[in-house]
């Protein structure tokens, strides 16, 4: 999947008509932005991450779908049991580590690094919200090693991560949607495997990551707009974070 990503990320290089050099690139990515792009989701979209959050929600009241992880705990116990890998540590962060990946090497996103970086964190914190419910529910895991098992945090990540390649990149090729999502679908399967979550707390972890990240592309324009200011005569003021030669901070600007 990588040599795949890097083939067309190399496509996209060589059909720009201005090749840029490393260091111009690499301000280009650090400069900061004036302009931030809006969620480009259609509102049916929303509904799949929910349906997945109530499949998840659904285990604890019917006891159907609640057998339905008692069948893939049993599936694991047959086929591997002796699995033991930490390789969904490492899968649930590739797509995010992808979008600055694709960037370094001038493919650009929907939004400049700055933006695309704060939309991450946020995105991060919305989910961490989410992941709370591990102390409301207190659900153990498969083999009873916490009570902390719903819902899946590795797989929300992983599917925070699939959702910003998918939203930064995914207007160019709806491959790179694509393979974020086959990564975080594997961790959460690896999840499985590893006798640390039930299928529902995957599936469930999967909504949660969506959602966080739709919610975070909402949600950021709104919030820049607060920091931003016009006066009477049709001038500017706005701060916004910034990134510049490894230091953060915010930049302030004003149109006289």
């Amino acid at each position: 999947m990588f040599c795949i990503i890097g083939f067309h990320a190399y496509a996209q290089v060589a059909d720009t008509d201005k090749k840029k050099p490393a260091d111009s690139i690499k301000n280009d990515a650090l400069a900061v932005p004036d302009t931030v792009q809006h969620l480009h989701s259609k509102p049916i979209s929303w509904l799949v991450p929910g349906g997945l959050v109530a499949y998840g929600g659904l285990s604890f009241a019917i006891k159907p779908v609640r057998n339905i992880d008692y069948y893939f705990k049993g599936v694991v116990a047959r086929s591997a049991p002796n699995y033991n890998s930490k390789a969904a540590d490492y899968l649930q962060v590739a797509p995010g580590v992808l979008v600055y990946g694709l960037n370094l090497f001038g493919v650009e996103g929907k939004n400049r690094f700055v933006d695309r970086t704060v939309l991450l964190v946020l995105s991060g914190g919305i989910l961490t919200f989410a992941d709370g419910l591990k102390y409301l529910t207190h659900r153990n895991r498969p083999y009873g090693t916490s009570p902390l098992s719903f819902p899946s945090g590795h797989t929300g990540a992983a599917f925070v991560a699939a959702e910003f390649l998918a939203q930064e990149y995914s207007w160019k090729s709806p491959w790179y949607g694509i393979i974020g999502y086959t990564m975080a679908t594997t961790t959460g399967i690896l999840r499985i495997y590893g006798r640390d979550h039930w299928f529902s707390d995957c599936v469930a972890g999967a909504g949660f990551g969506i959602l966080s990240v739709k919610t975070a592309y909402w949600l950021y324009p709104h919030i820049r707009s607060v920091f931003s200011h016009k006066n009477k005569r049709g001038g500017s003021t706005m701060i916004m974070p910034s990134y510049q030669y490894g230091v953060p901070g915010f930049s302030f600007a004003m149109q006289l």
